[in-house]
């Protein structure tokens, strides 16, 4: 979808949560009758045009409703400072907010939350604190996190190095979650960004996942050639976004984990909805070295996730961007809405 295009069709609203106000920015092509809605929730480092263009396209031409915001901490949004503000239940509050404004609830409102990399997150939260409000739930590249209110990172790291076969997949967090790391990425912007999107995926199994190494990477002012799906134009336009609104927000969802915050949030889960009991799908992409399909099977079996659909998909982490790759998923998905919808 053109930028410009997608902009026209953007928008602002305010959510209200205890003693703070938020600003959220939106795009939103409503559902031809009858159809239902896709929600779309983007990850690290991008905004919602820059992870979720070629889908918006894609679900807009073909009448369904696309929603898709710029999450807590990313371009149109609100950027607050404070980990705590970055909990899940608060934040798929704030969705809530957004899909009520539009008048998406109530007897015959069927919307599926699409998630990739830290969207699955927030995926995994809708599906937990508001199941009811969802027809299904799809996790891209990385999967279902099932609530853990006994949650410890060294444990979560070590568990997930030992499906993945190798000693460290998330070597970085502990970068991420330092005081000097927004401020460091955000002077070697380009650096960062080459290293995320990466033409090579096996780049993050040597340069990213070990600790330290992204940090060299970026301090040194690294560069190797980027995703062909990704051109210069797309490149700089998210490095201007990412440099207008600063990393902190963006690290922010990192914090969460990294420093445990998320052991309190899970806390709030009742029980009975560690379980999802509606569709769910998942995106498995095989050249990804660090959300390694295993590690999130792992999280995503019949106690779990009873009633799903996986997909496997020959492509790195950017399944949702690939040339090729992009295509196929946007037919498994609506292939996938389809078969349950025609069960409503």
């Amino acid at each position: 979808m053109d930028f410009n295009l997608y902009k026209a069709s953007s928008k602002d609203t305010t959510v209200t949560r205890p003693g703070v106000t938020f600003n959220y920015r939106y795009f939103f092509s409503p559902a031809t009758e009858g159809k239902p809605t896709v929600l779309f929730l983007h990850g690290f480092p991008s905004n919602g045009y820059e992870c979720w263009r070629h889908q918006a396209a894609f679900f807009v031409d073909l009448g369904l409703g696309v929603l898709i915001p710029d999450l807590l901490g990313y371009g149109g949004t609100s950027k607050p400072q404070e980990v705590e503000a970055y909990a899940k239940s608060l934040m798929a509050g704030d969705i809530i907010s957004i899909l009520e404004k539009e008048n998406l609830q109530g007897k015959g409102t069927r919307i599926y939350a699409i998630g990739h990399d830290w969207g699955c997150a927030l995926t995994s939260g809708l599906a937990t604190f508001y199941p009811d409000r969802f027809a299904g739930f799809a996790f891209l590249s990385f999967g279902y996190l099932k609530p853990n209110p006994n949650f410890k990172i060294a444990e979560f790291y070590k568990n997930y190095a030992a499906i993945a076969g190798y000693d460290e997949c998330f070597g970085y967090w502990e970068f991420f979650k330092t005081p000097k790391a927004a401020e460091t990425i955000e002077a070697h912007m380009d650096a960062f960004l080459s290293l995320l999107y990466p033409k090579d995926p096996i780049t993050w199994k040597t340069n990213m996942a070990p600790e330290g190494k992204l940090q060299e990477w970026v301090e040194s002012d690294t560069k190797t050639n980027p995703l062909s799906s990704l051109k210069p134009e797309d490149f700089e336009r998210q490095k201007a976004e990412l440099l207008k609104g600063g990393m902190t927000g963006p690290l922010n969802w990192y914090k969460q984990y990294a420093l445990e915050e998320v052991a309190k949030d899970d806390k709030l889960v009742p029980p009975e909805n560690y379980t999802i009991k509606k569709p769910v799908f998942f995106a498995a992409t095989s050249l990804d070295y660090i959300c390694v399909p295993n590690g999130s099977s792992a999280f995503m079996d019949a106690s779990t996730c009873p009633t799903l659909t996986r997909k496997t998909y020959e492509t790195d982490h950017w399944v949702q961007l690939a040339e090729g790759a992009r295509d196929v998923l946007n037919r498994d998905l609506l292939a996938w809405i389809k078969e349950f919808e025609v069960r409503q």
